[in-house]
């Protein structure tokens, strides 16, 4: 298994891609909990803590599918980089500014949160035509998502670091400087520079037209739900032991069962269609967060935590897959978007519905919460799995179509597999 991810990361490009994404995506993944360390700081309270930190993942959720896209229109460097600049200038003058004036303090988070450049779905859109062939492709989805675990883990943890060195401002502005840097590191790539996306059926939906994509996002929404409940329960159920280090071990050990999950996942191939195997995956996946609501002893939680993490990732780099083969021809980096948004606000509404039931039911009701929204997620597969079967042509990010200019693409005569152009529309004007 090890062999295998240093075979694919030594394949030319593949280690600076992965790193560079992961770095550049770390102001994305700290934001939460830099923003409310800096608030709190100015001497604001957590309610304004949270609005501020809302208005970021709110922006940052409406503006992923956009700019995702528009890298699909216009390629990557010229949307990413001057959206990282953005981002990254959002988040100076809020730790230059601080919360007085209020607007000011709005506003720049949400700018910093639009632009974030889509770096998740870019990277996933590259690997085809990097890697080549289609096992290695799969196996560094998988590998992505384990490193999003420890970038998820380890990013937060690197926040507290610079606080306790220097101070939250400081934190804010380095983060976000090291995100810039991961994003340039990306754009001036020679894959990105190269990569275009495959010619595009115009139509206003963009990737929304594909019924597999709408079933998988809302499939992942409930997936989302089910983490964020997660997080805020475990906070819950360490205050009623009287140790607030419970938490951080319950969320560390779901981290850590996601980890072994998805290098086992990437590390062997598979057989049959990865639609079904998603059903299989997020079945497991369900099944794993049930046992949470008889919230046993800490240390029986913590072992039930860690095997309520196994499937996380396997199932995400499964739904990649899914993704990469129904997306309509043109629009993956926008499709692979949509699947991180969706996932986004499943878990910010999780950690929104939750409160409430924990105030009526304890930490068991809000675990409960969480076995509710996998075995939905399950039930949303289930319920399309006409839609959700193998796509009749080639996936949208294969290597040819990827690296290809448009007019060799059309010349192979690709069209859009979801279908023709919507009514109104000429063929191949892009949407």
């Amino acid at each position: 298994m090890a062999t295998g991810y240093a075979d694919l990361l030594r394949a030319r490009h593949a280690m600076r891609l992965l790193v560079g994404t992961l770095i550049g995506r770390l102001p994305n993944a700290t934001a939460a909990l830099a923003i409310v360390l800096f608030t709190r700081a100015e001497g604001g309270g957590y309610t304004l803590a949270g609005v501020l930190s809302a208005v970021y993942g709110l922006s940052n959720a409406v503006g992923q599918p956009l700019l995702g896209r528009a890298v699909d229109l216009w390629g990557q460097p010229r949307v990413m980089l001057p959206a990282a600049l953005l981002s990254g200038l959002g988040m100076a003058a809020f730790a230059v500014v601080g919360i007085d004036p209020l607007p000011v303090a709005c506003a720049a988070p949400a700018v910093a949160g639009l632009v974030t450049p889509p770096l998740e779905g870019a990277l996933r859109a590259l690997w085809p035509g990097v890697l080549g062939r289609p096992d290695r492709v799969h196996a560094a989805y998988a590998l992505d998502a384990v490193a999003q675990e420890v970038m998820f883990t380890l990013g937060p943890l690197a926040v507290t670091v610079l606080v306790a060195v220097w101070n939250e401002a400081a934190a804010l502005l380095a983060i976000n400087a090291l995100g810039v840097l991961g994003a340039l590191s990306v754009v001036v790539s020679p894959p990105s520079r190269r990569w275009r996306s495959a010619p595009r059926e115009a139509h206003w939906l963009g990737a929304l037209r594909s019924g597999a994509l709408l079933a998988l996002l809302g499939a992942f929404f409930f997936v989302g739900l089910a983490l964020g409940t997660i997080a805020v329960a475990a906070v819950a159920y360490a205050e009623d032991h009287g140790d607030s280090l419970i938490s951080t071990w319950l969320l560390s050990a779901l981290g850590a069962g996601a980890l072994v999950g998805g290098l086992f996942y990437g590390g062997r191939r598979w057989s049959g269609e990865p639609e079904s195997r998603l059903r299989a995956l997020v079945a497991a996946l369900a099944v794993g967060y049930l046992p949470l609501v008889l919230v046993p002893g800490p240390v029986a939680m913590t072992v039930l935590a860690g095997v309520s993490g196994v499937f996380l990732a396997p199932s995400l780099a499964c739904a990649f897959v899914v993704v990469d083969r129904h997306a309509p021809t043109g629009t993956v980096t926008e499709a692979f978007s949509w699947l991180v948004t969706a996932f986004g606000v499943g878990a910010s509404a999780g950690t929104a519905v939750v409160g409430p039931v924990i105030e009526w039911g304890g930490p068991a009701g809000g675990f409960s919460v969480a076995g509710a929204g996998g075995l939905t997620a399950l039930l949303v597969l289930l319920a399309t799995r006409r839609v959700l079967t193998a796509p009749a042509t080639p996936p949208a990010t294969a290597p040819a179509a990827t690296l290809a200019t448009a007019s060799d693409a059309l010349a192979r005569g690709e069209r859009d597999r979801n279908g023709t152009a919507e009514v109104g529309f000429k063929s191949g004007q892009q949407a």
